[in-house]
């Protein structure tokens, strides 16, 4: 499996969201509202949930494995770190 395209949707200004992301993979299936979270030890990648009827956020697609979430946060957070000095306008054409 292989990521063939990252797009960076839209930037958070202010708080802890920085960025909405979409990835294509294997230029067949997308997955989309994949979120670049500022936290306390860095940036990292929340995968795109839902609120269950328990009040809990689960995700709705994600990685089966840590070796892959691991791969697919450095492509994401590689090509957010080549965007975020942009103006906003040019950012929302990556």
């Amino acid at each position: 499996m292989q990521v063939t395209d990252v797009r960076v949707r839209k930037i958070a200004l202010g708080g802890k969201m920085k960025a909405v992301v979409s990835i294509t993979l294997d230029d067949e299936f997308v997955v989309h509202d994949i979120k670049v979270i500022e936290g306390d030890k860095g940036l990292f990648i929340a995968m795109p949930s839902k609120k269950a009827a328990d009040g809990e956020y689960r995700d709705i697609a994600h990685p089966i494995n840590s070796a892959t979430r691991a791969r697919i946060q450095q492509i994401i957070l590689e090509k957010y770190e080549l965007t975020k000095e942009l103006s906003e306008e040019e950012f929302l054409d990556v």
